[in-house]
């Protein structure tokens, strides 16, 4: 994720919030449809994750399960080195270690998208993509 521009992660993290359609619309047409449909996988689309890893971005489709804690994909985004990845996850479960490693890697963008996204998730109500059979 640090490969993208600061507009570019400002406009994901703006798609959490509710107003944040437009942004998600921008990044889809704009030439970032993963950043979308990654949005939308931790909105609770289970076809955005699908779509992730067909298209070749399975560290996004870890992403979205390492912030619903699931052990395997912490496992793989480590065996694959994603540190970033992994913080992001923890920041958004406000985890101290990961709010410090941002602030000293001067990376407070991401902060601010953890903040937006544990935000969205503190005001979910229930969501049945998320159900597990």
């Amino acid at each position: 994720m640090l490969d993208y521009p600061p507009k570019i992660l400002i406009a994901f993290g703006e798609t959490f919030e509710q107003e944040g359609e437009q942004f998600y619309t921008w990044l889809l047409e704009n030439g970032y449809p993963e950043l979308a449909a990654l949005s939308s996988g931790i909105r609770g689309s289970k076809e955005a994750i699908h779509w992730l890893l067909k298209n070749n971005y399975p560290r996004f489709a870890a992403l979205d399960g390492a912030i619903d804690n699931k052990p395997q994909a912490y496992e793989w985004l480590r065996k694959y080195n994603f540190t970033v990845l992994i913080m992001l996850a923890e920041a958004v479960h406000l985890k101290p270690q990961a709010i410090k490693w941002f602030q000293e890697n001067e990376l407070d963008i991401f902060l601010r998208i953890a903040q937006k996204i544990r935000h969205f998730m503190d005001n979910q109500t229930f969501d049945y993509h998320k159900l597990h059979f």
